[in-house]
């Protein structure tokens, strides 16, 4: 997963994903931001960036994680989605969520509800989107309307992704609209409980709680060996103000996966096993100084 509004050109962005698809990575994902909160970097727009990467690449999937509502109309994103399913041959996946960033929203012109408000137009999105694929029943909301229409081309195949970090609406939205659920890493308690609560909102809406996968985004801290490990610790622990052991106790409580190779294999089957079943390298920096031989040694680690 990748960060391209803190700096990033198409090109960049297109050399990444074939990258990743080379590798045999399952999926290239990308946030959708207009600009950083701090800077005025070069950002280009995700879902138009996905119209290129279905021709560029040929067998990966393409994530958006995610497009804030407030950008575009459920119909726009409908129709987005729908088109880039067709390019992309069923390769690309839709995330939405309820945008947040002020400064953002603030430097376009554009409107950030109240949170409360832009919690209930995401549940009406949802809604909406999942009328357009699979009924011609239309949709009937407070904020937005889809007439009993057939929306074609009907997609082949796009999942929803709902993300957010959110102990209730986030996790309920999920279990009654979602295919794939994304949270940024926490710690266990807090994982336990908002998988808990997807899957009760599941049930409830008459489907199965393992036909929602559940994702999440962060780093890795991995290295061949131990004395190697250590140095990572200290450099980026002092990044922090930490001390290496200080540093490994984060990202320990953060279910990062980190470590030797046994020791990482081990973070992950942490993971597996409170019900995780995909995990995005969060890649934050800007795309022409992400080191592709070090992601490659780190991938080749948490394979093994």
């Amino acid at each position: 997963m990748v960060e391209p509004q803190v700096g990033g050109s198409y090109s960049e962005l297109r050399d990444l994903a074939q990258w990743a698809e080379d590798q045999g990575i399952d999926a290239f994902a990308r946030s959708d931001h207009f600009l950083d909160q701090d800077d005025s970097a070069p950002s280009t727009d995700a879902l138009t960036t996905y119209g290129g990467l279905a021709e560029a690449t040929n067998s990966i999937q393409l994530v958006v994680l995610v497009t804030p509502l407030t950008f575009r109309h459920p119909a726009v994103i409908a129709k987005t989605a729908t088109t880039l399913d067709e390019m992309s041959g069923g390769r690309f996946a839709l995330g939405v969520g309820t945008g947040w960033m002020q400064s953002e929203h603030d430097a376009f012109g554009l409107d950030l509800p109240p949170l409360a408000e832009r919690f209930d137009r995401l549940g009406e999105t949802l809604g909406y989107v999942r009328a357009a694929f699979t009924s011609n029943e239309g949709f009937a909301g407070r904020y937005y309307h889809l007439d009993p229409i057939d929306v074609l081309p009907r997609p082949t195949n796009v999942p929803i992704v709902v993300g957010g970090g959110g102990p209730k609406k986030t996790p309920t939205y999920a279990g009654q609209f979602a295919d794939e659920y994304n949270l940024f890493v926490t710690d266990r308690p807090a994982l336990e409980e908002r998988i808990g609560v997807m899957r009760s909102a599941a049930a409830a809406a008459g489907r199965s709680a393992d036909a929602v996968t559940v994702s999440l985004a962060g780093p890795v801290v991995v290295a061949a060996d131990e004395a190697s490990y250590r140095a990572v610790l200290e450099r980026r622990g002092a990044r922090r103000g930490q001390t290496a052991d200080e540093y490994e106790a984060f990202l320990e409580h953060l279910n990062v996966p980190h470590g030797t190779p046994e020791a990482a294999s081990a973070s992950i089957e942490l993971l597996r096993s409170i019900g995780i079943g995909r995990y995005y390298v969060q890649e934050f920096r800007d795309l022409a100084s992400i080191d592709t031989s070090a992601l490659a040694r780190s991938y080749s680690i948490l394979r093994s």
